[in-house]
């Protein structure tokens, strides 16, 4: 098979690959229908992760099972699936708390950006569809597999509810699909922080209220001055870095909470001024599992549509472009297809 292999920084082949084969009783392989490039992927291409040697990339995906091991009965070969990820077995103490993405059998997701995967744990990762959903509900529905499924879980670390006030740090596809858990979570009033025009478009599309254009310690002022000078209820980190999280932190009320689902880069916090604000932070590796049924039916009945985040469409062997065009910011989101 064919697949994206990463040199080294700004180097993303497509080469030839081994197919993928059942290593474990609990595996499957699945035949990619769609993937694409996540914004965590930019942190090796960007040399601010290291590499080592050449490997696959991706962990985001869809697709139709091909071959399953002798454990697996959840999903049957023709089945189309949407997955995590983290795979999960979904029966451990930690899957069965709510927080599949910290099973004890977890393996993260390392190969998706090819036309074949091979999917640890799948009796718990993979959840099927009925029949095979029309292409156009693809893009949202490998959004579900992460990006998606990561904003729903910063909306809900935050303690988003009905009649809240939330603010989202980043307009990245996570920081969007945010905004569009925010609002199904309830929120009356939803700000986006942007200084992108077509993400702050999009952002409005998908339920923001206002847009925040300032960053760093004017950003925090300016949502000050929205909220009456004393924050808002809950606040989506969703970038990683250091000024996101003080950002957010400061952005919330004292009760108030901040979901952060951004994967931290020389992020340090201040106990003592952590204690003294009365701010509650939660978060890390979204549990998209304990999500996907939820999602799954949202997506295909039309209520909500994270597929638009992908505004960049390429062809699989084309990966190499999706990459630049994320790095330099010219695209939020690229869809390949196999």
């Amino acid at each position: 098979m064919r697949g994206a292999v990463i040199h080294a920084p700004g180097d993303v082949r497509f080469e030839t690959l081994d197919d993928p084969r059942i290593l474990h009783p609990t595996d499957a392989i699945i035949r990619t229908a769609v993937t694409c490039v996540c914004g965590s992927d930019l942190w090796p291409y960007r040399g601010l992760e290291p590499i080592g040697d050449p490997h696959p990339m991706g962990h985001e995906y869809v697709g139709v099972v091909e071959e399953v091991g002798s454990e697996v009965t959840s999903v049957r070969p023709g089945q189309f699936v949407v997955g995590s990820f983290a795979t999960s077995d979904n029966t451990c103490a930690n899957c069965l708390s709510g927080f599949p993405s910290n099973c004890l059998h977890r393996e993260f997701m390392s190969t998706c950006q090819a036309e074949y995967i091979r999917i640890p744990n799948a009796q718990g990762t993979l959840v099927a569809t009925d029949g095979v959903p029309g292409e156009e509900f693809w893009p949202g529905l490998l959004a579900v597999s992460d990006v998606m499924g990561t904003g729903w879980w910063a909306a809900d670390a935050a303690g988003v509810g009905p009649g809240s006030t939330a603010v989202v740090v980043g307009d990245g596809a996570v920081g969007l699909c945010g905004v569009i858990a925010a609002k199904e979570l309830g929120a009356e009033r939803i700000i986006a922080m942007s200084r992108h025009e077509s993400r702050q478009q999009l952002a409005r599309e998908f339920g923001a209220t206002d847009i925040v254009t300032e960053r760093g310690d004017e950003g925090i002022a300016r949502i000050k001055d929205l909220t009456g000078g004393i924050g808002a209820d809950s606040v989506l980190e969703c970038v990683g870095t250091a000024q996101a999280m003080r950002q957010a932190l400061h952005s919330a009320r004292p009760g108030g909470s901040v979901g952060f689902v951004g994967v931290p880069h020389e992020v340090a916090i201040d106990g003592q001024e952590l204690f003294f604000s009365h701010v509650g932070l939660r978060g890390g590796p979204a549990p998209v599992r304990r999500y996907l049924p939820d999602l799954i039916e949202r997506v295909l009945t039309g209520r909500i549509d994270p597929g638009k985040v992908f505004d960049l469409a390429l062809p699989l062997e084309r990966v190499a472009e999706g990459y630049r065009a994320m790095d330099e910011r010219r695209a939020v989101k690229a869809l390949l297809t196999p």
